[in-house]
């Protein structure tokens, strides 16, 4: 139906940018197409937008913001965005020319205007723009790969460029912001190319990637026409990991399902130039598996053929907890904040769905929401019995917050001009963040009354706004607004662990699990409290006697040790279900 993926049949345009819903294999497939390129005599820089970025692990080796040579592949270079590290970068460029010229009490106040969230939200536009306007980086590389964040994060990226250049340009109050955008103003030019670049067909190319699923289809169809609304129309798609093989009970399953969503493709998409990828027994970790991700060379079935990662364990993964066992240690521990996190596409969402459902058959009130600008929950369950929900809608709370600041300027009898001041500060980028921030915190602060079960975004970016609490408060505080008292409990609610648990979840794979260790460490520093882990989708639960398939549940054993060694014990393993789980079927999950 739909034609074999091969990177000569697309004409490539000089920026490549890969999107999806988590867990389509973006990465995989960003990074493959770079060092295949790059084999091919090209020269290639491959840049990570994600803060919860797992590029390191693919390619094997460490990695920085500006950029790394890969001596297994002599004509690439990989770039991280590390959004800290920017920021910290940003300040000192800001700072650094007045050190030792200004007086110390000048400079300590420069550097705590620098010091925001806003900070990190300039720092990373820059740096993305640098990537995609800067004319040495034009000059040297003859593609510029982009391996972005999950969909919705992405679409705030691209906007990026627009919002900002749109409030430098119309700013005329000096709004107390600039002194955090005092870096950016010469650089109007630099941020009007980049706008430019993204909505030129010729130089930029975006490519939807999927999986055979309802959910990731419908996902990849929204981003499609979001893109087509801030005019990026130069767009194909990619449905990845399609199994060809069916011979027993389970694969034939999910052939026939996925061949049903590929015949019924949705509306928007139809039109899109598809190509599909065949699902593959093995992880794509490096040089190696990367290059045989696209060109179809064996790597004998994955673990099928290796004694070394063979079921020697002396762990008996079949008996392992369920999720019904967690759910009942959260109800009997009397849990009210529960949070699901883990690398995009693990199955948070429909994970903390069951969890929501399965609580509210045993009497709680519960509400269930997300983080994730993505919002998925709306695929997966409605409202019912006991559960209501939410999802933190980004435009409404920031003209929620707006009309909040502005209305108690108004009431302090602030001057024309005052309010004009304040008006023009609350049109930057940075804003959205606070009325985000804001949003999650009254969320948390339901707990009071009911459980509150937390989808969160993509690990990287919930730990970033679970540590911001403190610059948070400062950034509320400089646009005037009031910190309400659920920003005020929010952190030491967070750090308590008889309220609140983090839940982690995984993939029996190399990937999601190095992701998961960095979470626990994050978690660990901020003194937030988890003891599960949850294995999703496991072949290795399964019977399957496909050879692919079987392959892949041979490749899970090592990650199901190392999960079970890294939580002492406290894992629950998921089995892999073919069919989408949404409403009742949920319980499916639990046992």
């Amino acid at each position: 139906m739909y034609k074999d993926f091969n990177i000569k049949d697309i004409e490539l345009t000089k920026y490549l940018f890969f999107t999806g819903k988590g867990g389509v294999g973006k990465t995989s497939l960003a990074s493959s197409i770079a060092v295949n390129l790059a084999d091919s005599g090209k020269n290639i820089m491959l840049v990570s937008t994600d803060p919860a970025s797992n590029l390191q692990d693919v390619f094997e080796t460490e990695l920085d913001n500006k950029g790394v040579k890969i001596k297994e592949v002599p004509n690439l270079t990989v770039a991280n965005f590390e959004p800290e590290a920017s920021a910290a970068e940003y300040k000192e460029s800001v700072v650094g020319p007045y050190r030792g010229k200004l007086p110390d009490v000048v400079i300590e106040n420069m550097e705590e205007q620098l010091s925001g969230s806003c900070t990190v939200e300039i720092a990373s536009f820059n740096e993305f723009t640098n990537f995609i306007a800067d004319d040495e980086v034009t000059e040297k590389y003859d593609h510029v790969i982009f391996d972005t964040a999950p969909t919705g994060h992405t679409l705030r990226m691209l906007q990026l460029p627009s919002a900002w250049t749109d409030f430098i340009s119309k700013s005329t109050h000096g709004a107390s912001c600039l002194g955090q955008l005092s870096g950016l103003d010469d650089k109007k030019e630099i941020y009007k190319k980049a706008v430019d670049n993204l909505a030129d067909g010729k130089q930029t190319t975006l490519i939807l990637v999927s999986r055979p699923q309802t959910s990731a289809l419908a996902e990849a169809e929204r981003t499609s026409s979001e893109l087509q609304e801030l005019g990026i129309n130069n767009q194909i798609q990619i449905i990845n990991g399609v199994l060809k093989e069916y011979d027993d009970e389970l694969s034939t399953l999910i052939f026939n399902k996925q061949d049903e969503v590929m015949s019924n493709l949705p509306e928007g998409l139809k039109s899109l130039e598809t190509y599909i990828l065949a699902l593959k027994p093995f992880n794509v970790t490096g040089i190696d598996k990367l290059r045989a991700f696209l060109n179809g060379a064996e790597v004998k079935n994955g673990a099928a053929s290796n004694k070394e990662t063979q079921n020697t364990t002396g762990l008996d993964f079949k008996n392992t907890a369920t999720l019904e066992k967690v759910v009942d240690d959260l109800y009997n521990s009397d849990k009210k904040v529960i949070f699901t996190m883990g690398k995009g596409g693990v199955g948070k969402t429909t994970i903390a769905a069951t969890i929501a459902l399965a609580l509210a058959e045993k009497g709680k009130k519960v509400h269930l929401t997300t983080t994730d600008p993505a919002a998925h929950l709306k695929y997966v369950i409605d409202e019912s019995q006991g559960i209501t929900m939410s999802y933190i809608d980004e435009v409404k709370e920031l003209e929620k917050y707006r009309k909040e600041v502005i209305a108690k300027a108004k009431e302090s009898n602030a001057s024309q001009d005052d309010i004009d001041y304040i008006e023009e500060d609350l049109r930057s980028p940075c804003t959205q963040e606070i009325a985000v921030f804001r949003a999650f915190a009254e969320i948390v602060d339901r707990s009071e009354d009911e459980i509150v079960v937390i989808d969160t975004a993509p690990t990287g970016h919930t730990v970033l706004l679970l540590e911001s609490t403190e610059s948070y408060n400062k950034e509320i505080m400089r646009t005037k607004g009031e910190t309400p008292d659920s920003v005020k409990k929010l952190l030491p609610k967070l750090k308590d662990d008889k309220l609140t648990e983090v839940l982690i979840i995984s993939l029996a794979e190399a990937t999601p699990f190095y992701e998961a260790m960095r979470l626990q460490e994050d978690l660990n520093r901020a003194g937030i409290f988890s003891k599960w882990w949850i294995i999703n989708s496991s072949f290795y639960a399964t019977d399957t006697s496909n050879n692919i398939l079987k392959a892949k549940a041979e490749n899970e054993t090592q990650w199901i040790k190392e999960i079970s060694e890294t939580s002492g014990g406290n894992i629950a393993l998921i089995k892999w279900v073919p069919e989408e789980l949404k409403g009742q079927g949920l319980k499916n999950l639990l046992n």
